[in-house]
């Protein structure tokens, strides 16, 4: 074979060797392509918290997803269904809102009604209480002029008490969330603090917590007759709620047993159950004496006195004080320590980090003459 013959040939094997080559090349190329698609796929499982098993029950799902991208054959892919997990359910995956669903709870008006003290030392706050009265007398002109009675003061305190949480959370939780864990559970706590003293502020029994309004001792005899740290309440005549007849008739006799000036500034407290009742009364013209606020944000009215609808106070029933009618700026003083303090403690109880936070607070009567109460009742 000559030389010319022989160089033919190699050119011609040459040839074939880099077509080969290529042909290696691209597979290497469809292949690799092929692993990134799986290696995607299997990010994506991982994520959404699938195990093992449920890898491998997804693996049709892989082959079919695999062969339509290579060679777009929609003949195994066509049988594929969200319905299913493995026929390609799994690579559905939810949408995580960015917002958060709450729940929302009634607020108690009692701070915003109420006198409220912020003292930065001390457990307790007090102050005078000014309820007497000198005496006087008329004399003729040379008439003698003996010493007169002169007035008494008394005193009234409130302790400042303790209210605390104690939220655990994994280190890891808070590591991995994508949300301000953090953040959530101070707001979830302050949230918290401010309803449960609210409830106190009416029906707190005073131990280890605020004295609500409706733990004092009750009686019908009016502001001069009435021993000090009473309350007075009207019955309703009704053993269990409002009389069947005239039913307003009696809410205007515990408005007029409020002395005048006290009344320039009362309110009525009520829940809406209560308020849901009145709401239906009418006068002697068959008018509603119930009015609502004109505006938005401004409280209904009742005889001409804002209403402020606080769930916390109680229902219509036997021997219940539905509704309170008052000063209650000068009838009931909140007390506190400003501000509520937050440990975040991540070394004491590990894994976790405790969210300790506390606050201090407390609550009482002020001037029993400023409130009034109305009872269910016969007497």
């Amino acid at each position: 074979m000559d030389i010319e013959t022989l160089t033919k040939s190699f050119e011609g094997y040459h040839d074939e060797v880099t077509g080969l080559a290529g042909t290696i090349d691209e597979l290497k190329a469809a292949l690799e392509g092929e692993r990134a698609e799986r290696e995607s796929l299997e990010a994506r499982i991982n994520r959404s918290g699938i195990g093992e098993g449920q890898k491998e029950s997804a693996e049709p799902e892989h082959k079919a997803l695999a062969k339509f991208i290579r060679s777009g054959d929609e003949t195994e892919l066509k049988s594929l269904s969200v319905g299913s997990d493995p026929d390609g359910g799994y690579t559905v995956l939810p949408v995580m809102s960015g917002s958060l669903t709450q729940r929302l709870y009634d607020q108690s008006p009692m701070r915003r009604i109420c006198r409220v003290e912020q003292i930065e030392a001390g457990d307790a706050f007090e102050e005078l209480d000014d309820r007497d009265e000198p005496d006087a007398t008329w004399v003729g002109e040379s008439s003698g002029r003996p010493a007169t009675d002169t007035p008494n003061l008394g005193k009234w305190r409130v302790p400042v008490e303790e209210i605390y949480a104690l939220q655990p959370v994994t280190q890891r939780l808070l590591d991995d969330t994508a949300r301000d864990l953090g953040g959530w559970i101070e707001g979830k706590i302050a949230d918290k603090f401010g309803r449960t003293e609210g409830t106190a502020f009416v029906s707190g029994d005073g131990v280890l917590k605020p004295r609500g309004i409706l733990a004092y001792d009750t009686t019908t005899d009016d502001d001069f007759t009435r021993a000090a740290g009473k309350i007075q309440y009207a019955p309703t005549g009704n053993a269990s709620g409002f009389p069947a007849s005239n039913p307003a008739d009696i809410l205007r006799t515990l408005m007029w047993a409020l002395r005048g000036p006290y009344r320039s500034d009362a309110v009525w407290q009520m829940n809406s159950n209560t308020a849901s009742s009145i709401d239906k009364f009418k006068n002697s013209q068959g008018d509603y004496i119930w009015r609502d606020g004109m505006t938005a944000g401004v409280p209904p009215s009742l005889l001409g006195y804002p209403v402020e609808i606080n769930e916390d106070m109680p229902d219509l029933g036997a021997d219940a004080y539905p509704i309170a009618f008052g000063n209650f700026t000068l009838g009931y003083c909140i007390v506190e320590k400003p501000g509520m303090k937050l440990l975040r403690d991540p070394y004491s109880a590990k894994p976790n980090v405790l969210f300790y936070a506390y606050r201090r607070v407390g609550g009482g009567l002020a001037n029993d003459d400023a409130i009034k109460l109305l009872k269910c009742a016969t007497s």
